[in-house]
């Protein structure tokens, strides 16, 4: 008994199938989880070693280099870069993409058992590597928090009073604040009074050292019971700090007679955070990976808003992202295109086949979604951006299935036969031709969901649930569309006539009946149509990944290397207040020093840099951006000219950083800089669509050198480290200490009272302290003046070598592979010394290393989708027959893109994909039909004629039910240049199964037409 018939005979089986999908489906859009995007592993630590007093290239040769050297002998390792500053270590270990998270916890721990080990090698006064591998985190509620007119201490509690309750919310793993004010406690020292005293800046720094130490003072007996000895309470008071007292020679000397105590923000915090320009702290917080966002969100905005009851008045807190609001929004249109789609099914249907038709294929679609969406709450395959993505591209094949079963039972039926009979009959002839068309659909998008790298990782549940959503419609298809048939379909008596009389199929039939006569003229025709497209695909855009649909977008600014972070903060507010003006920003967030919280998957914070100031812009709609980002580039760039201001649109996926990267490497900075320029002037000379030129070395900048006199210095008993103290307490003071406040650890400073003077004309008068001689002497007296130098002081490496990368951009619709292509060759052309290479990086290395990993995986599809086609047939005509129509495809996808001006992105490639499934189904459903009817007796042609005019119903309506179901996709920026490939590509596509494939199959039978021929002759 065939599977269709006993679906009939044995109903109550199907319709537990049908009801299990249907309840299912309901149980899993309420349980299953819900992300922005998918969850992939950011395969990155970084490991920060401080080095004090040490030059970048010093950083970059004493702590760097060993420690890179240590880590390089793992085997997992992809590529190692650093970043080094003076006195600061900075490196990003990348892992090889084709681990996935589950190893990473093993490689971290190895990772951390290297750099322990290159710690011995480190300098003695090289701080201990601290490795952070979770880089990664992601922190999708992200809030500003602003508290006008509140102290620093209070600020610091309201913060912790928000982190500890957001903490204790269910589904919360864990909550980062940045941006908190940084305060420090500065004992300013007076010169004249420590210098005539001749008190050593180290006993003053020893008496401050200890004011709150935590002490162990032992324990006693007492009674047979241990009793604990408390130690004495330290200073906890500003002023408590301020009565200390110093020995001094056998003198007592009360602190407050030789210095100022005081408590203020720090000279250079490490952040700024405003929000529309007002003094603000970030709050961002991060859900547990296994849990639904949204529902974690959720329980977030009713803690919120409890808590906002206690707080003080003043403090407010302002949503800069909400990622479970973004979700819960595309979970709702995905719902709502959902229905749009399966009611444009339904109607198309309706007017084709008749509303029992309709109602039957409608039924089995919705059937096929709800139940894959029970998969996939049962598998924990999050609802997406791509698995939402995966089943909408899926739509036009799910409903192939059931209209092909659909469309042959009613026909049958209509001729007299019981629905039990037209079931098997159907089903008999298309089952398995249906099976393998859908395995070969599936199997279109392994080589995209099984790539190892960060691409594959991202798009998995692209291909999982195209899979599951697939076979669960070729299951349906042969269970419940029998079924529903049999309830519906009404059987006729046979009298009805041809049922492929009609008006349409007698024109169908008499037009491929002149393309079989003309078959060459018609080949020639599709190659010379194929070989146009192809030369106008070329012209399509190229881009891999596109845009946002979220209506951000970010600044960048960065000015001179050296430049003061209040400087940077200033030509913040400039822009903030330009901004206040326009009526198309709903919200201004400022962050000077360094990047934002990572608040998303793909969003990736700049390395902090006090030269460095960020934006990011909310507005009302996404249509906004380009003329606000247009109009602030202007003003930016026209305003702001000491500095590099940038804008950048927000984008999905994998990737970022400068679209147009070139690194050069080699040993002498002194050569990459000279490479970095003549490259820089060669991209000028080559395009005009360039803007933005820079490098990540940034610019030197100027070092003051004390001259130390040597002989001098010995005769006065004085250090380079006694001169290099002075200098230091008379500039940016020494921290000797730490003055508790609750939990929070305030650093006390110690400097001379001179210190906050601008230039640099009182350094010469500085005393410097002589341990031998117990008194101070001038530094004037050590030191033959103070001397200039240009210093490189970031330093860039890659795996070790040191490596400077010239970066660019392009003005907004520009694509940047084109512009990569006008300006490649002349930077290759560049005469490099030997020991010195270029390498590419930005959007070419990212597109590059994922069509490698995606052509790594091809193959092996290519090859399982080729022998299923051929086991299919048997032979090997009909198989070739099916995939010459692939190449043709790009055809309408040529057309579709042209004529939208959309770019072929990432998601292009997938409608494509999708569509050349949908193109081999139809095409071996198609080429099947005839083998069966010449089967039955039918002459050759009129076997070819016969089932072609069959199956024209199908095609036309599956095509049609897709290309109208995609209309809701067009105004998605994620899908819109996949719906119109999909669109473009399918009408296309539709010919090339109807006319194309009859002709083939004509033309690669020259024996049997020949016999025919003679045969009707």
């Amino acid at each position: 008994m065939s599977i269709a018939r006993a679906s009939i005979d044995r109903a109550l089986i199907t319709w537990i199938l049908m009801l299990g999908c249907l309840l299912g489906g309901i149980w899993g859009f309420a349980t299953i989880g819900r992300l922005e995007d998918p969850a992939f592993t950011i395969k990155n630590a970084i490991i920060i070693t401080q080095y004090p007093g040490a030059t970048a290239e010093q950083v970059a040769r004493e702590v760097s280099e060993p420690i890179e050297s240590e880590i390089q002998k793992m085997g997992e390792i992809d590529f190692i870069t650093s970043s080094n500053k003076p006195g600061v270590s900075r490196i990003s270990v990348n892992i090889e993409s084709t681990y996935d998270g589950s190893e990473l916890p093993a490689i971290w721990t190895k990772l951390r058992n290297r750099v322990e080990d290159a710690q011995r090698s480190l300098p003695p006064e090289a701080g201990t590597p601290i490795v952070n591998d979770n880089f990664g985190d992601v922190y999708g509620v992200f809030y500003a928090v602003t508290a006008p007119g509140f102290s620093d201490a209070e600020v610091h509690e309201i913060s912790d009073y928000l982190r500890r309750e957001l903490l204790a919310v269910d589904g919360v793993a864990d909550v980062a604040v940045a941006g908190l004010p940084e305060e420090a406690v500065y004992v300013d020292a007076r010169t004249s009074i420590i210098t005539n005293l001749g008190i050593a800046p180290d006993a003053i720094a020893a008496a401050l050292s200890t004011t709150d130490t935590r002490t162990e003072a032992g324990s006693v007996t007492l009674s047979g019971q241990d009793v604990r000895i408390q130690a004495p309470e330290g200073s906890d008071t500003v002023e408590e700090i301020a009565n200390l007292t110093i020995g001094v020679g056998g003198d007592v000397i009360d602190l407050l007679d030789l210095a100022e105590v005081s408590r203020s923000r720090v000279t250079e915090p490490s952040q700024i955070i405003r929000f529309q320009g007002e003094d603000a702290f970030t709050l961002g917080v991060a859900g547990k990976a296994d849990l639904n966002i949204v529902d974690v969100g959720k329980r977030v905005d009713v803690r919120l808003s409890e808590i906002l009851r206690d707080i003080p008045a003043g403090v407010e807190l302002h949503p800069i992202y909400q990622q479970h609001v973004v979700v819960d929004e595309a979970s709702n249109a995905f719902l709502l295109n959902l229905a749009m789609s399966v009611a444009i099914v339904v109607i198309v249907l309706a007017l084709f086949m008749g509303w029992r038709a309709a109602v039957v294929v409608g039924a089995t679609l919705l059937l096929t979604v709800v139940g894959t969406v029970f998969l996939m709450s049962v598998f924990s395959i999050e609802m997406e951006r791509i698995s939402l993505g995966a089943l909408i591209i899926a739509m036009g094949m799910l409903v192939d299935n059931a209209i092909v079963v659909a469309e042959g039972m009613q026909g049958d039926m209509s001729q007299g036969k019981t629905a039990r009979d037209a079931a098997e009959d159907v089903a008999s002839k298309t089952q398995i031709p249906l099976l393998g068309a859908t395995v070969i659909g599936i199997m279109a998008f392994a080589g995209i969901g099984l790539s190892p790298d960060a691409t594959g990782e991202f798009l998995f549940s692209l291909f999982a649930v195209i899979g599951i959503s697939l076979l669960l419609s070729w299951v349906l298809a042969i269970t419940a569309t029998p079924l529903l048939a049999h309830y519906f379909f009404k059987v006729g008596t046979g009298e009805a006539g041809d049922q492929y009389g009609g008006p349409l199929f007698k024109a169908y039939r008499g037009i491929l009946s002149l393309a079989l006569k003309l078959r060459y003229l018609v080949i020639l025709a599709l190659i010379g149509i194929t070989v146009v497209c192809y030369i106008g695909f070329g012209q399509v855009k190229q881009q891999f990944f596109p845009d946002s649909n979220t209506p951000l977008f970010y600044v960048h600014y960065k000015l001179p290397q050296g430049a003061s972070i209040h400087r940077a903060s200033e030509d913040m507010a400039v822009v903030e207040d330009w901004l206040k003006e326009r009526d198309d920003v709903v919200a201004t967030s400022t962050f000077i020093g360094g990047g934002a919280t990572r608040f998303m998957l793909t969003y990736a914070p700049e390395e902090s840099l006090a030269t460095y100031g960020h934006l990011i812009i909310r507005t009302e709609s996404l249509e906004q951006i380009p003329e606000l980002r247009a109009d602030l580039e202007e003003f930016g760039r026209n305003t702001l000219s000491a500095g590099e201001f940038r804008t950048e649109r927000l984008a999905f996926g994998p990737g970022g950083g400068a679209p147009i990267a070139a690194r050069f490497s080699g040993p002498d900075p002194v050569v990459l800089r000279r490479l970095a320029e003549e490259a820089e002037q060669v991209l000028i000379g080559a395009s005009d669509q360039l803007q933005d030129l820079r490098t990540d070395w940034r610019e030197r900048e100027f070092v003051i050198l004390p001259r130390f006199a040597d002989e001098r210095a010995k005769a006065a008993g004085v250090t380079r480290e006694d001169v290099a103290q002075s200098l230091q307490l008379g500039s940016e003071g020494i921290s000797v200490g730490l003055y508790r406040e609750g939990d929070r650890l305030i650093p006390i400073i110690l400097r001379t009272e001179t210190a906050t003077a601008e230039g640099i004309a009182h350094l010469a008068d500085l005393p410097v302290y002589s341990a031998a001689a117990q008194s101070y002497i001038p530094v004037t007296q050590v030191t033959d003046g103070f001397g200039w130098e240009a210093q490189n002081t970031l330093l860039m490496r890659r795996d070790r070598v040191e490596t400077i990368t010239v970066q660019a951009g392009v003005p907004a619709g520009v694509n940047a592979s084109a512009v990569f292509g006008e300006i490649r060759d002349v930077v290759e052309a560049i005469d490099l010394p030997e020991g010195y290479k270029l390498e590419w990086g930005g959007e070419y290395e990212n597109s590059t290393k994922a069509q490698a990993s995606l052509g790594k995986q091809l193959p092996l599809s290519l090859i399982i989708m080729v022998l299923i086609s051929v086991l299919l047939f048997g032979t090997i005509r009909q198989p070739v027959i099916i995939w010459l129509l692939v190449p043709m495809s790009v055809n309408g996808v040529a057309l579709g893109l042209l004529g939208t001006g959309l770019p072929f992105s990432f998601t292009a490639l997938l409608g494509l994909l999708s569509l050349s499934g949908m193109l081999i189904k139809n095409g071996i459903v198609l080429v099947e039909e005839i083998d069966l009817v010449r089967a039955e007796g039918v002459g050759f042609r009129q076997a070819i004629l016969d089932a072609s005019t069959s199956r024209l119903r199908p095609v036309v309506l599956a095509a049609a039910t897709t290309i109208l179901g995609m209309i809701p996709l067009l105004s998605d920026a994620f899908f819109a240049s996949m719906a119109v490939t999909i669109m473009g590509g399918l009408g296309f596509a539709s010919i090339l199964t109807l006319i194309a494939a009859p002709v083939f199959y004509y033309s690669f039978f020259p024996k049997e037409r020949r016999a025919d021929a003679k045969a009707t002759a």
